[in-house]
């Protein structure tokens, strides 16, 4: 199966579309492009608990920790209209690929 390219990039920011967390928004931590997933600062938190082992610094107990959440239900927020909105991709005249805002044509990427 194909790596799929994503909309979304690590420290864009983005805002929840769909699921529990509707509404709220944050930066990317991480890009899981093989999965198909996003990791959102401060979202999507869930319990570990973790047993203690030999090797590792860390001892046992509850940890709280970012879970990823499916790309399809995070959409970039732009800095012109401060929504939530569709990217697309232009070609500059030196040639170079950069996003933009489909809704005030802004550029995303800085």
């Amino acid at each position: 199966m194909a790596v799929k390219k994503l909309h979304v990039k690590k420290d864009d920011l983005v805002m929840v579309v769909a699921g529990k967390e509707k509404g709220k928004s944050g930066k990317v931590l991480r890009v899981l492009p093989e999965r198909g997933q996003v990791m959102v600062e401060s979202l999507n938190v869930v319990k570990r608990h973790t047993r203690p082992t030999r090797g590792s610094t860390q001892g046992g107990g509850i940890i709280e920790k970012e879970a990823p959440f499916d790309a399809s239900n995070v959409q970039l927020l732009c800095k012109g209209c401060n929504k939530p909105v569709r990217s697309g991709i232009r070609v500059l005249e030196d040639g170079s690929k950069v996003r933009f805002c489909k809704k005030c044509n802004e550029i995303l990427d800085k």
